[in-house]
């Protein structure tokens, strides 16, 4: 198989290991890494032969379940092979929700890591069922652009309009527009709703 595959890990010694799991499994898969999430987000953006992401939720940038959502928003048909420390019994249905394939914790034996990349490479993934509101919701926040993301979780951050356009280099009509768009689709009235509803899914919880 060619191609490359994003290995998101903010420790490079973890980075290393999922590498050799990657040549184990597909030795002619290029591997790129990266330690934050924007790093991440930028190397995802400029591969056009990606064939996997596999991501942290702890990485710096990122926050709760944000990292899937963006990484998913710049790469749509890129699976997510999330690997992570993060506590909660409902974490690995969450990920799922917001856009990733698998879900193992880094203490996993090598070989299920290895097992878990192969079913995601093969397309294999975990079903997951979207029947409540707050599924539709999540559904929604995943189908946002990356720039939308950006904007939603810098209000979560408690930016003001003028501090998000600098910061994402646009202008304040710019942010508008988005917030605009982030508002229909979350289906909310005003930015304090837009940001409960993406702290009700846990955009913002330190997993």
């Amino acid at each position: 198989m060619s191609g490359s595959i994003l290995i998101a890990d903010d420790h490079p010694l973890f980075r290393q290991a999922l590498a050799v799991a990657v040549a184990t499994v597909a030795p002619d898969l290029r591997v790129i890494e990266a330690g934050t999430l924007a790093s991440a987000a930028k190397a995802a953006s400029e591969a056009e032969d990606l064939r996997l992401v596999t991501l942290d939720l702890k990485m710096p940038g990122a926050i709760g379940y944000s990292g899937i959502a963006l990484l998913h928003a710049e790469k749509p048909d890129v699976p997510i092979l999330v690997v992570s420390s993060a506590e909660g019994a409902n974490a690995a249905e969450e990920a799922r929700a917001f856009g990733a394939v698998g879900f193992l914790r880094k203490d996993a034996d090598l070989s299920q890591i290895e097992d878990a990349i192969r079913a995601a490479l093969g397309g294999s993934t975990a079903p997951v069922k979207k029947t409540s509101a707050v599924d539709k919701v999540r559904g929604e926040v995943a189908g946002l652009t990356p720039t939308q993301l950006k904007v939603l979780l810098a209000v979560l951050d408690g930016k003001l309009n003028k501090q998000i356009a600098f910061d994402l280099g646009m202008s304040e009509a710019t942010v508008k527009a988005h917030m605009t768009a982030i508002m229909r689709k979350l289906d909310v009235q005003n930015r304090t709703q837009a940001a409960l509803v993406a702290r009700s899914l846990g955009l913002d919880l330190a997993h």
